[in-house]
């Protein structure tokens, strides 16, 4: 596996050369279903997720709020923060809407309800922040469930780099993302 180093981040080239765009219709939502954890926490989205405002939570199914009433929004997994989930499945913010599963923090940010997003690791998914030799390490995680993004990522010709943009920003900063994308343009097509 190949490695670049943009800044103080260590990328791993798939990160570059992947094309994804998520496609609901198909996936339904299962990122915040499948899986042991809920998403990694940066340093503050615990307390904000603790905090969240009585409009978030009555976006919720009654069973998820009563859940996070009784167990709180957080759950620690060796030494690591994660919103929490419910028996070890669905975040316990997600809400159905049609037949697919959506985020109640992400829709009460875009109703104006909160001034805070989902979690970085949610809107960078399927990327994730490793650490390697003290630096944070971005890895591409190629899900089963994500297979309908992948083909439409390459269909539409969507970079994945480009898809995440706004998610890398937060997390990274715009010069950052700026330099990122030079070096994606001006990288040879493999």
């Amino acid at each position: 596996m190949s490695l670049v180093s943009i800044g103080n981040v260590l990328i791993d080239r798939e990160v570059l050369q992947a094309e994804f765009a998520c496609d609901l219709q198909q996936c339904r939502g299962s990122c915040c279903v499948e899986g042991e954890l809920g998403a990694p926490l940066a340093p503050g989205e615990a307390a904000q997720l603790e905090a969240a405002p009585g409009e978030l939570i009555r976006l919720l199914p009654e069973r998820n709020a009563r859940y996070l009433r009784r167990h709180g929004a957080v759950e620690v997994y060796r030494g690591t923060q994660y919103t929490r989930t419910i028996e070890g499945r669905e975040c316990v913010y997600t809400f159905m809407r049609d037949g697919i599963t959506l985020c109640a923090v992400e829709e009460a940010f875009r109703c104006g309800l909160t001034d805070f997003d989902k979690p970085v690791s949610c809107r960078l998914f399927p990327v994730r922040v490793r650490r390697k030799f003290g630096l944070d390490h971005l890895v591409y995680e190629q899900h089963q469930m994500c297979r309908s993004a992948r083909k439409l990522g390459g269909e539409r010709r969507t970079r994945l780099v480009d898809y995440i943009t706004k998610a890398l920003e937060t997390a990274y900063g715009t010069v950052w993302v700026s330099s990122l994308k030079a070096f994606v343009d001006s990288s040879p097509k493999s």
